[in-house]
């Protein structure tokens, strides 16, 4: 008899692989049924956009990491530093942040009319034309990568054994003699994954992108996939333009996971603990200067949302129904994402789990055991819109297109938080597990008595933890609802993008606003449940 972990695994597992092989099975129809349109989409201009999609993401990863080295090193040379905690909280505060509402953000403080337009007019002695194009989209990428960037590389810093700072302060090692022996190999063994993760999250962005892009000049491969099916209704183009996106993706996965990258980052690390190693009052100043600016570049966009969304009719927006549909449909679709990651995630677990308890201590693990492990890890070699673009054309000439927008979305985005749920979920199953197992199976207690009787106490944090982020991924999401979104299926992002596209950019920022609040509430919520005992 088939255990049932195992069988509910099996089927968590077909259902990724069912959303996986739809999409690739759309855009295989397609590439057959008009190959040589597909061969003839590749051309100067497509070329010309996977040009600036690699160039973006390489100049936005550069950006990104290499001042995170420094601040990351400052950060963790001053633990008494005023106000450390508060800083690293909110370094963790934009993987929370839907992308549009940073980009919006962003726009509010360095548009054309801008918080600091005025200024910048002066400074540029020319009238402030906006950070629209590949600046805005450098500056976006910083504002989310930074913080990630620089917490993975305190978190690095962390590892280093207190023996080696006590032996350093022994030795009279000055701040350079540290950095050389004591700090860089480990900054150097993560700088690879770190990198490469920043690279990955870029070359997929899309909603910053389609917000700040401004033209054909500044268009990556997923924005141009979204324009080949939205506005050219070309299905041959789009199939050629996402084989290019997945053989990118693909790419960079793979040099990840050689690296041994962390592929989900860490949004809770552990603060670096007080190291004794002596500090000049050059240092103490140049640290504080990079702190202080990292700080204001994260916490500038953050304060630009507030204000320029305060400075919308909040009332009449508040009252609007389009606005009340659309914050219905986006908590709808965000709450049913999140149970369908959650569930997914945890048979994946507790069937891996379950296949290794019966495995020969030395034998290998099955080939649907390393399913079970990393099968859900292949949707990251799969951006959202690419697997929208593949159910969008196999489904376009069934008239069900806008008809399965909601099924889409809540799917779609089910699936793409699967590997940040796992690595919440698993570590704590498996500890469970470990302690529970053999009693569990003398008492006989299977099934959902076990789960609420034994998993539950130790799951209920974790799981919490995968559910808050998957809300905030799907409420937050523009990629799939951009290609299946209509008048009738609205969410916020969606409806946001529209009062955009209309030049209402008053209730742009409310709306921004709306969602920001909407999302950190949920965080907030989600942790404090999730801690009470």
């Amino acid at each position: 008899m088939i255990d049932r972990r195992i069988l509910a695994g099996s089927i968590g597992l077909a259902a990724v692989a069912l959303l996986i092989g739809g999409a690739f099975a759309g855009l295989a129809a397609e590439a057959f049924h008009d190959f040589g349109r597909t061969l003839g989409a590749i051309d100067a201009y497509l070329l010309r956009v996977v040009r600036f999609t690699v160039w973006q993401a390489a100049l936005s990863t550069a950006l990104s990491v290499i001042p995170a080295l420094f601040v990351a090193r400052a950060l963790a040379r001053h633990p008494s530093f005023p106000g450390r905690g508060l800083i690293l909280k909110l370094f963790a505060l934009p993987l929370a942040l839907p992308a549009i509402v940073a980009a919006l953000g962003i726009l509010a403080l360095l548009g054309r009319a801008g918080l600091v337009s005025d200024l910048m007019t002066t400074l540029t002695g020319s009238r402030w034309q906006g950070i629209y194009g590949l600046s805005g989209i450098l500056i976006a990428h910083v504002f989310f990568n930074l913080p990630l960037a620089t917490r993975l590389f305190l978190q690095a810093l962390d590892t280093v054994p207190s023996d080696q700072w006590r032996l350093g302060a022994q030795l009279g090692m000055g701040q350079r003699a540290s950095f050389r022996f004591i700090e860089w190999p480990v900054l150097r063994t993560a700088l690879p994954g770190v990198a490469g993760l920043v690279f990955m999250l870029c070359i997929t962005s899309f909603t910053i992108v389609l917000t700040l892009g401004g033209g054909p000049r500044a268009t990556t491969l997923e924005v141009a996939i979204y324009q080949a099916l939205r506005f050219d209704f070309d299905p041959a183009r789009a199939v050629t333009l996402t084989v290019l996106q997945i053989a990118l993706t693909a790419a960079i996965v793979f040099m990840l996971i050689r690296l041994g990258a962390n592929m989900a980052g860490d949004a809770n690390l552990s603060v670096s603990p007080r190291r004794p190693v002596a500090s000049g009052p050059v240092e103490r100043v140049f640290s504080a200067i990079l702190i202080v600016s990292a700080l204001l570049f994260v916490a500038g966009p953050m304060a630009a949302i507030i204000v320029s969304g305060l400075q919308a009719d909040l009332v009449r927006l508040a009252s609007d129904p389009a606005v009340h549909a659309a914050t219905l449909t986006s908590l709808v679709l965000a709450l049913g994402a999140a149970v369908l990651s959650i569930a997914l995630s945890l048979s994946l677990v507790m069937a891996r789990r379950t296949l290794e308890l019966h495995r020969h201590r030395n034998a290998a693990p099955s080939l649907l055991e390393q399913l079970f492990d990393t099968g859900a890890g292949f949707v990251l070699v799969i951006p959202p819109i690419v697997l929208g673009a593949g159910w969008f054309v196999l489904m376009r000439n069934t008239g069900l297109v806008f008809v399965v927008a909601p099924l889409m979305v809540v799917t779609v985005n089910a699936v793409m938080a699967m590997p940040f749920a796992i690595r919440a979920i698993r570590p704590a199953y498996d500890a469970a597990s470990a302690r529970h197992e053999r009693l569990a199976a003398s008492l006989g207690i299977s099934g959902i008595n076990r789960l609420r009787l034994i998993d539950w106490p130790v799951l209920r944090r974790p799981l919490f933890m995968a559910m808050a982020f998957a809300m905030a991924l799907s409420l937050g999401d523009l990629g799939v609802i951009a290609l299946f979104g209509s008048d009738s299926v609205q969410t916020l992002p969606y409806l946001l993008l529209a009062r955009m596209g209309s030049y209402r950019t008053a209730d742009a920022a409310g709306l921004a606003l709306f969602l920001g609040i909407i999302c950190l509430l949920l965080m907030t919520f989600v942790d404090r449940t999730g801690n009470r005992t």
